[in-house]
C-alpha cells in the first residue's frame, strides 16, 4: 500500500512555503507549511521539465539504430538528473531503413520498460521532408532529403508502435500540405522547420492544421530578405507555438528576448541536444560523415562550416537558466516555457500550475543561487524520487 510521500519547499509561482502530499502517483494536496519565507539555502517545487527535441544525451545517440534498451534507459535516468521528466526522443533525417530502425528500438525500449514508457511522450521526427537549401537544411544531410510520403509515414507509425508525436517538415515541399491534414487528423503535431518557405507557404500550412514552429529563428539560411519572410510570419501566427534553443548559441540574446515577448504564452523552450551534450570539447565525426566541434562554452558546430550549428550540447535545465540570465524573464516565467507549456501543445495540461492536488505526482525541487545558476536537487516522478542530488533530500522530503 502507498503510505505517500511529503516533500517541503517555496512554491514556484507564489514563493511560499508548501508542504506536497502525495499517496498512489498523485498529489494528494498542496498546503501552506510553517516556517518563515525565503529562508537561505531552501529548495524551491516546480514542475518536471518537457523537453520536445531531443536527439540524444550524454554520450547515447536516438538516431543509433543499433541503441540498446539499457542505453535508452540511461539517457531517461540522465535526463532525470537534469529536471526533464518527460520527452521527445528526435529521430532526424537519415535513409528510410535507419531511420525504421531508430524507431523501433524506441518503441522496443518503451515496450519492455516501465520508465522509459513514462518518460516518452512520443517520437519527434524531424525530417527528412525538410528544405535542401544551404543553412535552411542545418546539419541535416541533404542527399537524404525527400519529398513529404503518406506511406512512409505509415512505415514510421507501424515501427514505432503508434508513437509518432510530432513532425517537423518545410511546407513549402510537394505534397506538404496535404500530408499535414493528414497528421493532423491523426493527432499528431506538425512543425514548421528547417524550411525556405514563402510566407504564403506558411498561412497554408498553418491553415492545413500546423501548430508549432521547430527552433524558430535557426534552420533558415544565413541571409534573408528584410521583410516579408517566413520568420516573420511565423512569429505573427498566433496560432503557431514556438520552439526557441535558449542554449545562448542558436539565438543571439537580444533575438531570443525579441522572439519570446512576440510569442509570449505559446514560447517553448526546447534543448535540441544530441549525444555530444556532457562530452569533452573536441572534434567529433557525427554519424552522417560530417566534423563536428564541440567547444567548451557548449557551441557544436560544423568544421566545415563553422557558422552553421550542428544541434546543441546543453541540456533543457541550461535553457531555462538562461532564461533568467539573460534578463528575459523570470525563474517562473522561464520554467512555464518548458513545462506547462510544452504539456499544453501535447495536450498533457489540466494539471493547473503543475503543482494541483489530483495532477500526477511529477515534480522537481531546485535551488537557484544569487548569480542565477541553477541546481536541481530532486526529481520526483509518479510520487516516487528518481533523482537526488546527494547530501540535499532527506531532511526536505519524509514519509
Amino acid at each position: 500500500m502507498d503510505t505517500g510521500m511529503e516533500w517541503a519547499g517555496r512554491h514556484w509561482l507564489t514563493g511560499e512555503r508548501v508542504r506536497v502530499l502525495t499517496a498512489e502517483g498523485r498529489i494528494r494536496s498542496v498546503a501552506a507549511a510553517s516556517g518563515s519565507n525565503g529562508e537561505e539555502g531552501e529548495a524551491w517545487i516546480a514542475p518536471g521539465l518537457i523537453d520536445l527535441q531531443v536527439n540524444g544525451i550524454h554520450g547515447i545517440d536516438f538516431n543509433d539504430p543499433s541503441i540498446t534498451n539499457d542505453c535508452i534507459r540511461s539517457a531517461v535516468m540522465y535526463l532525470h538528473s537534469i529536471g526533464v521528466i518527460r520527452f521527445c526522443p528526435t529521430i532526424v533525417t537519415n535513409d528510410k531503413a535507419a531511420m525504421l530502425a531508430s524507431m523501433r528500438r524506441i518503441a522496443e525500449a518503451c515496450e519492455s520498460d516501465g520508465t522509459v514508457a513514462r518518460a516518452v511522450i512520443g517520437i519527434h521526427v524531424e525530417g527528412p521532408f525538410l528544405s535542401g537549401v544551404a543553412g535552411a537544411r542545418g546539419a541535416h544531410a541533404e542527399k537524404h532529403m525527400r519529398d513529404p510520403d503518406w506511406h512512409e509515414y505509415l512505415r514510421w507509425e507501424e515501427a514505432s508502435g503508434g508513437r509518432i508525436a510530432m513532425v517537423t517538415l518545410a511546407p513549402e515541399r510537394r505534397g506538404a500540405v496535404g500530408l499535414i491534414r493528414k497528421l493532423k487528423a491523426r493527432g499528431v503535431i506538425v512543425a514548421i522547420g528547417h524550411t525556405d518557405a514563402g510566407e504564403e507557404h506558411i498561412r497554408e500550412a498553418v491553415e492545413a492544421g500546423a501548430t508549432m514552429s521547430t527552433h524558430l529563428g535557426n534552420g533558415a539560411r544565413t541571409m534573408l530578405k528584410r521583410h516579408p519572410n517566413f520568420i516573420w510570419e511565423q512569429l505573427a501566427e498566433d496560432r503557431l507555438w514556438a520552439g526557441f534553443i535558449a542554449d545562448g548559441h542558436h539565438l543571439p540574446r537580444s533575438t531570443l528576448k525579441a522572439m519570446i515577448r512576440a510569442k509570449r504564452n505559446k514560447s517553448i523552450l526546447v534543448s535540441d541536444a544530441n549525444h555530444y551534450e556532457g562530452c569533452a570539447p573536441g572534434r567529433y565525426w557525427k554519424r552522417n560523415h560530417h566534423e563536428v566541434v564541440l567547444r567548451p562554452d557548449g557551441r557544436l558546430y560544423m568544421a566545415e562550416t563553422p557558422d552553421i550549428l550542428s544541434g546543441a550540447a546543453l541540456g533543457l535545465h541550461k535553457g531555462v537558466e538562461n532564461v533568467v540570465k539573460f534578463g528575459i524573464g523570470s525563474w517562473a516565467e522561464a520554467f512555464a516555457m518548458a513545462s506547462l507549456h510544452p504539456a499544453e501543445l501535447m495536450g498533457m495540461s489540466g494539471a493547473g500550475d503543475g503543482l494541483t492536488p489530483g495532477a500526477d505526482a511529477d515534480f522537481i525541487r531546485y535551488r537557484a543561487s544569487p548569480d542565477h545558476e541553477l541546481e536541481i536537487v530532486e526529481t520526483v516522478v509518479g510520487g516516487k524520487t528518481v533523482f537526488a542530488k546527494r547530501g540535499h533530500v532527506s531532511s526536505d522530503s519524509k514519509r
